[in-house]
């Protein structure tokens, strides 16, 4: 499997390469690439009432992006705050099961909370996310385990609790979906 990250907007290098060697560490046998190309947020995506960006018309031009490349997935990585239409924020989107994902790593910091910048922490977040997103576009749900990478993240405290890795599960799951 080959998987293409893409800045949308301005996001830190570091993020963008912890996230990659994150998914690699989860998924040794793919090949995952940060793209050098940055994405522009696009207008169309903004609420301004809501003043967050609809990740699901985000997700979109995202995989225009995937025809770009050799890539068969692509993960959008940003800093603009997230949401879908029923909920208040999302942490990211993906296609279930699909092509693209999205990560948006605003609400994953720390001094969105009012916090002390932690750039280790928000760097695991990040990576947790970007794995749980992949793996929807595996096709995986969420699992029921807390800590499993799958579980559905409500609030940060959610994310934080949560492990980067499949449990045995979703571990098992993930392997007769892709081998």
């Amino acid at each position: 499997m080959k998987i293409a990250i893409q800045q949308v907007g301005q996001v830190e290098r570091s993020v963008l390469k912890y996230v990659q060697e994150g998914i690699l560490k989860v998924f040794p046998q793919t090949k995952c690439t940060v793209l050098r190309d940055v994405m522009a947020l696009p207008q169309e995506a903004y609420d301004s009432n809501r003043r967050q960006y609809n990740s699901s018309l985000l997700l979109e031009v995202i995989r225009e992006y995937l025809k770009k490349t050799d890539a068969d997935k692509i993960l959008g990585i940003t800093t603009a705050d997230l949401h879908v239409p029923q909920l208040n924020f999302v942490f990211g989107e993906a296609e279930l099961p699909g092509k693209a994902a999205i990560v948006s790593v605003c609400r994953l910091s720390p001094e969105f909370y009012g916090n002390s910048t932690n750039q280790s922490l928000l760097l695991e977040r990040a990576a947790k996310e970007a794995t749980h997103e992949i793996g929807h576009t595996l096709s995986l749900m969420h699992c029921t385990n807390p800590l499993c990478v799958m579980a559905f993240s409500n609030t940060i405290r959610d994310v934080d609790t949560k492990k980067q890795e499949f449990c045995p599960k979703c571990s098992t799951s993930l392997h007769k979906l892709i081998g």
